[in-house]
């Protein structure tokens, strides 16, 4: 493993800015995380794409902001801006639960510490920066900054809030992936561009003063309902919503913009998608993949988490009304190359630490990779939120060989002994019969063939995935058991997740049964050493493989859930013998539809009420039907179903004598 030097990093001192030979740096960049150096870490991508156009890049991490602020004066005034990211996460979210109760942990800092950052961390630093250098630009990015663009409901303030340029006072805003635009404004800015010309880029956005046409003309425009009709009209800002959701999926969408008090905010069209070797590019820029060594060894628990994995695509076309990755990092699946994948797996097992076992080999989703629309002319005109529901799009490739092609490879590395994939499965997708969906009299032979290729491959790929890429766990997300909420979520029906989990058992039966014809055959044989019968442990223990689970998740006091959903889920899942684990509350986080369903209390795609669990109260008695089987929960929970007059989901739950309550 190479040994690495201290300029191997991104300068975060300005002695290490000294090492280099800089007196001055062209951007600094400030981060609500540590610094680790590596590219599932937006700020460490953002100053590797800057330092590859050729700009002096120092990061700030973490600076402390309640004090006299010289963390964020030691690096000296940038040349042409100062860049700020709160991090991987939105920095509300990464600092309060679903109750608004401080974490008492932060993953994204060394030892898990928490109170590294500051609430609305991006507002915070922006505006320190703004009274100690006012003439300096600042720009602003990442996830936090990105999904509060435009108006949003903010669930810890309980209040609509406008986009995110109006209090942080920043100069300009990169929204979703941010490498296109990055180049841009490198290569700009060092041209000699003056810092003005940066808002005629795209997937950009400003504030500008209110009817101002300075400038490039801006051709097809949708002008949003302000700020302030939206603050006197939740139904107003449902409609913005729905307006903001479908251009963001949009491959050619339009500007949109956005009153606030006498300025307004302009959001330039995104970029399209970035191509496969693009994406190679990013992930392959000279990353040490390590904490900066500021930490001494200190564990930084993200980085703990996926430092031996491998990210292989970008994106979600899944479009679940919770989640906000789609909307942050795109509808569309861009996937990286097999070669670019074996070069960072080879490069992770030359290391010191590495003993053979890869933790993920996944993304968004793990099952998305290389697939897109096989006529990308539909894909061009089309503004569907998800590509999987209400059901799966006819033009969409759900081939699985090219996963499966991959994790091959991946196994057949020196040094390799297992990858795990820990990253979610879209069971519909290997569900789904591409056979089926073949308008019958409309097609040829040819084209029946590669839908049953498609279809064998899906089989074959859940086949691997359960005996060869589970560690003991395999993580799935059916969320509700109940139509009604999950047509809420956007996700598939509940009698999918039984269906796979039946395969799952099938195939787990299987492998259990070959393991023991093959413990057996090998015990019957004379002078044969017993460590045989073994398989090894990502520990290095020897010992006999044991069943595997289907782990699933779910939610509750999603929008559209009631008290009696959460009692029929609770019913139900007690059916398929599960006593649930991975289970949350519903947090509304800025932009995303479910968000926008709990605030105005409207669907934005409809505008018909839809009943959302609010008070402290309701979203207990959701909650606690996740532990039915908890003795301490019992009482509540039959008082509760007599209440709701159903006696039948008490027999269900507890039998026909629940006992004295």
């Amino acid at each position: 493993m190479k040994t690495h030097q201290k300029t191997d990093w991104l300068p975060v001192t300005k002695k290490e800015m000294e090492l280099r030979g800089w007196e001055q740096a062209d951007v600094v960049l400030f981060s609500g995380d540590a610094y680790v150096d590596h590219p599932s870490f937006g700020a460490a991508v953002a100053g590797r794409l800057l330092e590859a156009c050729g700009m002096k890049v120092a990061l700030v991490p973490q600076p402390d902001w309640r004090g006299d602020h010289r963390d964020f004066t030691k690096m000296g005034k940038p040349r042409y801006f100062f860049a700020i990211s709160a991090g991987c996460m939105d920095s509300m979210v990464n600092r309060y639960t679903a109750n608004k109760r401080l974490r008492s942990d932060d993953a994204y800092t060394a030892d898990g510490l928490p109170g590294a950052r500051p609430d609305y961390t991006t507002i915070t630093y922006a505006n320190i920066l703004k009274r100690l250098y006012p003439e300096v630009p600042i720009v602003i990015g990442g996830i936090e900054a990105s999904m509060r663009r435009l108006s949003h409901y903010d669930y810890w303030s309980d209040r609509l809030m406008p986009g995110i340029l109006v209090d942080s006072k920043a100069d300009l805003l990169i929204y979703g992936m941010g490498e296109k635009p990055l180049k841009e404004i490198a290569g700009l800015l060092l041209s000699g561009a003056p810092f003005e010309a940066l808002r005629e880029l795209r997937q950009v956005a400003y504030l500008r003063q209110a009817g101002d046409t300075a400038g490039k003309e801006i051709s097809s425009c949708i002008q949003l309902h302000s700020h302030e009709e939206c603050l006197n009209s939740k139904r107003k800002q449902a409609e913005n919503f729905r307006v903001i959701e479908e251009e963001s999926n949009k491959m050619e969408a339009s500007f949109l913009i956005q009153r606030v008090g006498e300025m307004e905010i302009v959001v330039n069209p995104p970029h399209p998608p970035l191509s496969s070797e693009e994406l190679d590019a990013s992930f392959e820029l000279p990353y040490t993949r390590l904490p900066h060594p500021k930490y001494k060894g200190k564990p930084i628990p993200a980085y703990e988490m996926i430092k031996f994995s491998v990210n292989l695509h970008r994106g979600c076309f899944g479009g679940c009304s919770f989640c906000a990755i789609a909307a942050h990092q795109g509808k569309f699946v861009v996937s990286r190359s097999k070669e670019s994948v074996l070069k960072e797996v080879s490069l992770l097992s030359q290391r010191s630490d590495f003993k053979g076992y890869l933790s993920d080999l996944g993304g968004p989703s793990a099952n998305m990779y290389r697939m897109q629309g096989q006529n990308q002319e539909i894909c061009r005109k089309c503004k569907r939120n998800s590509c999987l529901f209400p059901k799966i799009c006819s033009n969409l490739n759900v081939d699985h060989r090219p996963l499966l092609d991959l994790y091959q490879a991946v196994d057949a590395l020196p040094g390799i002994k297992k990858s795990v994939i820990s990253s979610g499965i879209r069971y519909d997708l290997l569900l789904y019969s591409s056979q089926q969906a073949l308008k019958s009299g409309k097609c040829n032979q040819t084209a029946i063939k590669k839908a049953a290729d498609k279809d064998r491959a899906a089989q074959e790929y859940t086949r691997q995935l359960i005996e060869k890429h589970v560690s003991g766990r395999l993580k799935v997300a059916p969320e509700h058991t109940e139509n009604s909420v999950l047509n809420s979520m956007r996700k598939p029906p509940f009698s999918q997740f039984i269906q796979f989990r039946e395969i799952f058992e099938q195939i787990e039966n299987r492998r259990l049964s070959e393991q023991r014809k093959n413990q057996n055959f090998r015990t019957n044989e004379p002078h044969k050493n017993q460590n045989l019968l073994s398989t090894e442990s990502p520990k290095g223990e020897s010992k006999i493989k044991g069943r595997q689970e289907l782990v699933p998740y779910f939610i509750s006091s999603h929008p559209a859930c009631s008290e009696e959903d959460m009692a029929e889920l609770a019913a139900k899942t007690k059916t398929l013998n599960f006593r649930l684990e991975q289970v949350q509350d519903f947090t509304p986080t800025p932009m995303t539809l479910a968000t926008e369903m709990y605030y105005t209390g409207l669907n934005p795609y409809t505008l018909k009420p839809v009943y959302t669990a609010k008070t402290r109260e309701e979203k207990l008695a959701q909650r606690q039907y996740f532990f039915w089987y908890r003795p301490e929960d019992k009482a509540s929970i039959v008082k509760a179903l007599r209440r709701l007059k159903r006696v039948d989901l008490i027999e269900k739950l507890y039998g026909k004598r629940p006992g004295k309550v």
